[in-house]
């Protein structure tokens, strides 16, 4: 049976797990959520072996890691919530459904490829295709970058972005992924238009990513250098939020759903590179941000106005809550 509740208030803060297997991207996002709902969640990573891992989304749970057992994700107590994301998750996520007897409010962040069953509320991208009752659709993905910590970021810049004049261009760089590659052509072609924006009279402050390349990253760092711009080396404390918060622009490769949609949350224009390759969900999510006036192709100059930040974070928080809210009450708690 569910758990007893022994607090019973008008607004009662919910026990949350954040269920993966530790994928950054998949986790980053379930903590973003979390912390939006006002808790501190509780990490739960699956390690499924082989042959289990090999089933997932669709087959069961590693029985290694069934919630009787000690060093089980899944261990007991139960939460209120659990948030969930990645292949290897969906499976974990429908066992501790069952093994609560129903009264974890389960969620799952992107699509389970399992259809819509699979949770009590699932959110998707815009330009994926599952849809239903209980699925919400938002134009960006769910991040961590907070107004407060923007505030906060903007408030107080590291000494090598405050040295550097306006405008101030964020350079968000990625790399090879499973439908884009850099080129050297690519490279040639972002770097002249780097230079170019750079001589326009704007500041260039960046960092590379865990898939940059060495060449891509020390071609881009050239072209930093020459104009005096600033190029995160890899040490000390990742600036990736300082550059959002500080940039009048941003520049950003599309490789990545992820770094568009966290560039829309700063308000100000995102210029987006396209790498050779692509896919139809990345077009999608470009295409319509660019209906917004929030992304601008990149072509070497700076393009578009402020607009009020996109943010589907506190959306998906939200409707997360509000989901609870109601379970909780078909479970028979009192109070809202």
């Amino acid at each position: 049976m569910p758990r007893a509740q022994t607090a019973m208030h008008d607004n009662p803060e919910p026990t949350v797990w954040v269920l993966t297997d530790g994928k950054a991207g998949d986790e980053l996002q379930c903590l973003g959520v979390a912390e939006r709902l006002g808790v501190v969640p509780e990490i739960r990573r699956v390690k499924p072996r082989r042959p289990w891992a090999w089933l997932m989304p669709r087959g069961p749970i590693d029985p290694r890691e069934a919630p009787d057992r000690p060093a089980s994700p899944l261990k007991p107590p139960f939460p209120d919530i659990a948030i969930a994301s990645g292949r290897r998750a969906v499976a974990y996520l429908r066992a501790l459904k069952q093994a609560s007897n129903g009264a974890t409010y389960t969620v799952f962040l992107k699509d389970p490829r399992t259809g819509p069953g699979t949770a009590d509320l699932i959110w998707v991208s815009g330009h994926d295709r599952l849809r239903g009752d209980n699925v919400l659709v938002t134009a960006t993905s769910p991040h961590r970058l907070t107004p407060g910590r923007l505030v906060a970021a903007r408030a107080a810049p590291p000494a090598a972005i405050a040295s550097l004049r306006k405008p101030r261009v964020a350079v968000l760089v990625g790399g090879d992924s499973r439908h884009h590659r850099f080129t050297r052509a690519d490279s040639e072609r972002l770097t002249g238009q780097l230079d170019a924006l750079a001589s326009s009279g704007a500041s260039l402050m960046g960092s590379p990513s865990r898939r940059t390349s060495p060449a891509l990253g020390a071609a881009v760092a050239a072209v930093f250098a020459k104009h005096g711009g600033w190029w995160w080396d890899g040490t000390g404390e990742n600036p990736y939020l300082a550059l959002l918060a500080n940039a009048d622009a941003v520049v950003v490769t599309a490789d990545s759903t992820n770094m568009i949609g966290e560039a829309a949350a700063a308000g100000v224009p995102v210029l987006v590179f396209e790498p050779t390759g692509g896919h139809p969900k990345i077009a999608a999510l470009v295409s319509a941000l660019e209906r917004e006036g929030v992304v601008h192709r990149f072509c070497g100059r700076l393009e578009g106005e402020a607009y009020e930040p996109i943010d589907s974070t506190p959306i998906i928080a939200d409707a997360i809550r509000q989901g609870w809210l109601r379970h909780r009450a078909a479970l028979g708690f009192t109070g809202s």
